[in-house]
């Protein structure tokens, strides 16, 4: 196993890490793992296996993430978990009082990622900093704050703090922006046409405000004012823009490399992600024969890539949260605002 972990992240398809894939782990040796809702069905369960994939790899501290926005996209959702409520709901809030939205949106974020570190889940991969409008793809839908860059940006900084302050990674998405795609990255090429002064103005503006943000999740999404013919996640010159328009410098890993949106064979597509020049291809499906196809394709982190890891782990703070004290609080603000 190299010392260097790959710059990989890989899915699992049942609840337990079998022999199988206890021993490729062992031997390739990727950075993190990504867990589902299929993964996912108590506390013990999900420690467990957490646990057993950070034994294969030979790290305490390898990375594990999840979905866990709040809405219909929560990945802790069965045996005793709370349920959270969805990014456009705190919007709502926000709306009828933005200070009391801003609020229960942080306490939220606390009690989510205090639930998430104390699993051993490294992150949920939220805060979604991307635009709605009327035309946006169904994909994103509640899971946005909403059409103006600005209250999005406002809104998404009481996520990233809270989560950072709890120990709990935030991961904004889809950088540069999913909102002006009509079609769902899940299944089809989503082409954006807008222009470059339209793009800063709007979509990227969020990501601009929150730049800080260790790390952050590109969207397969074409840009067609920059790059007409690739999704951002695989393009050299969107890795560029990211880099240096929006100055972004944290850890730039891709959305799930299953979706439709990209062409060519899981290594094929590990290897378009890392030739683009991001950090870091997420591979969250598959079995072993699959994982192990991607894991051959990928290569070693970079050293730039590890230099961005360490900057992000000492931004995590250790903030104790009694979970649900704190999610019962957040419903008494909706409640108190008349908001369901």
């Amino acid at each position: 196993m190299s010392s260097t972990p790959l710059a990989l992240f890989v899915g699992l398809p049942n609840p337990v890490l079998s022999d199988d894939g206890f021993a490729l782990f062992r031997e390739t040796n990727p950075l993190g793992l990504f867990v589902g809702r299929r993964n996912q069905r108590e506390p013990a369960q999900t420690k467990r296996l957490i646990e057993r994939f950070r034994e294969a790899v030979g790290r305490d501290d390898a990375p594990v993430f999840t979905d866990q926005e709040g809405g219909r996209v929560q990945h802790l959702d069965a045996g005793p978990w709370p349920l959270f409520r969805s990014f456009g709901q705190f919007a709502e809030l926000a709306r009828r009082d933005f200070e009391l939205g801003k609020r229960a949106l942080r306490l939220s974020s606390q009690a989510m990622g205090a639930m998430m570190t104390e699993l051993g889940l490294s992150s949920g991969c939220s805060p979604v900093l991307d635009l709605v409008f009327e035309t946006t793809s169904a994909v994103i839908g509640a899971r946005s704050f909403g059409p103006d860059p600005d209250v999005i940006a406002a809104l998404g900084r009481e996520v990233v703090d809270g989560l950072l302050e709890t120990g709990n990674m935030p991961v904004m998405k889809h950088i540069p922006g999913h909102g002006r795609a009509t079609l769902d990255s899940h299944k089809e090429r989503p082409v954006v046409d807008a222009s470059r002064e339209t793009l800063i103005a709007t979509d990227f503006k969020p990501f601009v405000a929150l730049k800080d943000t260790p790390w952050a999740m590109v969207a397969h999404v074409v840009y067609s004012a920059y790059d007409g013919e690739l999704p951002a996640s695989v393009s050299p010159i969107m890795h560029d823009v990211i880099r240096n328009d929006l100055g972004y410098d944290g850890m730039l890993i891709s959305d799930c490399i299953f979706m439709e949106s990209l062409s060519g064979t899981l290594p094929e597509r590990v290897s378009q992600v890392l030739d683009a020049g991001f950090d870091i291809a997420l591979h969250s499906h598959g079995d072993v024969r699959e994982t192990e196809a991607a894991a051959r394709a990928a290569r070693p982190l970079t050293d730039a890539a590890l230099k961005r890891i360490a900057a992000g782990k000492a931004r995590l703070g250790n903030l104790k949260v009694d979970v649900r004290a704190a999610h019962r609080q957040v419903e008494d603000m909706f409640a108190s605002a008349s908001v369901s």
